[in-house]
């Protein structure tokens, strides 16, 4: 049976790995696993912000199907809440393989509800070990109000170490123990980095260093930590290959590296305009990496995919199916990795946020966005950094993609009324009318 590592990175930019055009000594370890596996250029979170897409990767459907799915993102204000979550009784990408015979765990960010009515072990996960809401300070391991942050399948739990070393060291020991108990394995490996607060290893060492008075501290960080913490990142990722090489793992395991949504303050998007909150390109397309060597080569691909796509990847590869209640909205790109036609180029892909009213439609090279009042039309082949609205030019292509985009809009349950929609610096410098 073929093993699955699920590596989410928070907050990262497209552009930040050297591989997607960032600073080469970055990221040495992805950028290799890139060059021996298939790298999407055109790859989408399901949201431009963290918990939306995390519901859309459990569930392997368009987020927007599920209350908890529309809060952008869910704040510890839902702390008790009994709808706010993931449903424990909705079938996840963990608890099908789970029922299939495979060992699951997430080691970092779950982020999809809070205790007592949800958490990952509720969900299909049989082992957690990191932190529930959506960060924490890296080296103290606390929360916004201070309060113990570090959960051991449910409990609270201490430990001494830079967070993202801790995940990585956690990573690594799993790996370790499938390997000696034979178990197939899903390994949800969800780092927060390199979502803030800035923290990078040494800043535990300096006792100079000012600790930030929250954790969205705005006067904290510099692009200079920013890039150190992807570095300590990448290194844990390159400590857990190496283990799946020594322990002879590494041809059967599917390895996937994506973010759950564009980049903040600090991150490289360049080309791409915007950032996390936006429906622009820099808040929506994110690096993806499938590394997979019995099956997939070492090549790049350009076919448009979505976050959920991937949970129905791994899902057909494993062999197993949801009920048809809950039939996936994504589509496996298994075909794809193995060298095949994969999912249709022209498969439309639809995002919407209450967050400034925001709508987009994908079809191919063609985007239609909207934000606020004012409707846009790009030509993303031509103009990734979307600074031609071609809306004008063009009128037949904008109404007939408005109106699809209507239609589909029209299929999924109308946004809660008390959904937040909570801003987070770095919105887009949109493009004149």
């Amino acid at each position: 049976m073929t093993n699955f590592i699920f590596i989410l990175a928070d907050d990262l930019g497209h552009a930040d790995l050297g591989c997607y055009g960032g600073l080469p000594d970055t990221s040495p370890n992805l950028d290799r696993l890139a060059q021996e596996g298939v790298r999407f250029t055109r790859a989408y979170a399901n949201s431009p912000v963290c918990s939306p897409t995390r519901f859309a990767l459990m569930t392997g459907r368009y987020q927007y199907r599920l209350h908890g799915g529309a809060h952008e993102p869910l704040t510890p204000l839902f702390k008790g809440d009994k709808v706010a979550g993931l449903p424990p009784e909705h079938p996840t990408l963990p608890s099908l393989l789970r029922d299939h015979g495979y060992k699951t765990a997430l080691i970092g960010k779950w982020h999809l509800g809070y205790p007592p009515y949800f958490g990952p072990l509720k969900s299909g996960y049989q082992e957690h070990w990191g932190i529930l809401s959506g960060g924490a300070d890296y080296l103290r391991h606390t929360d916004n109000k201070g309060e113990r942050a570090l959960f051991g399948n449910g409990e609270p739990i201490q430990a001494e170490g830079y967070l993202t070393d801790l995940f990585s060291e956690q990573a690594v020991k799993f790996v370790r123990e499938r390997a000696r108990d034979g178990t197939p394995f899903l390994l949800s490996l969800h780092y927060t980095a390199p979502h803030w607060p800035w923290q990078t290893r040494d800043m535990q060492h300096n006792s100079e260093y000012r600790f930030p008075t929250s954790l969205s501290d705005l006067e904290s960080g510099s692009i200079h930590v920013y890039q150190q913490m992807i570095r300590e990142m990448d290194e844990g990722i390159g400590a857990l290959m190496q283990e799946l090489r020594e322990q002879g793992l590494l041809d059967d395991t599917v390895v996937v590296f994506t973010s759950d949504n564009g980049g903040e303050r600090y991150s490289n998007n360049w080309p791409l305009v915007g950032g996390k909150m936006d429906l622009t390109e820099g808040g929506i397309r994110v690096p993806l990496i499938v590394h997979w060597p019995r099956e997939a080569g070492s090549w790049e691909c350009a076919v448009p995919c979505m976050t959920m796509d991937l949970t129905a990847t791994i899902w057909d590869i494993a062999g197993v199916q949801p009920p048809a209640a809950f039939a996936p909205d994504g589509v496996s790109l298994a075909s794809l990795l193995r060298g095949g036609q994969g999912p249709d180029i022209q498969r439309p892909l639809y995002w919407r946020m209450k967050h400034r009213g925001q709508r987009a439609l994908i079809e191919g090279d063609w985007k239609y966005l909207k934000v606020d009042e004012l409707e846009y039309l790009f030509n993303l082949a031509l103009d990734e950094r979307e600074r031609a609205n071609l809306s004008r030019l063009d009128p037949e292509r904008l109404k007939a993609m408005r109106d699809r985009y209507l239609n589909w809009e029209r299929s999924m349950p109308p946004i809660p009324l008390n959904a937040r929609a909570d801003l987070v610096y770095g919105l887009a410098d949109m493009p004149a009318r």
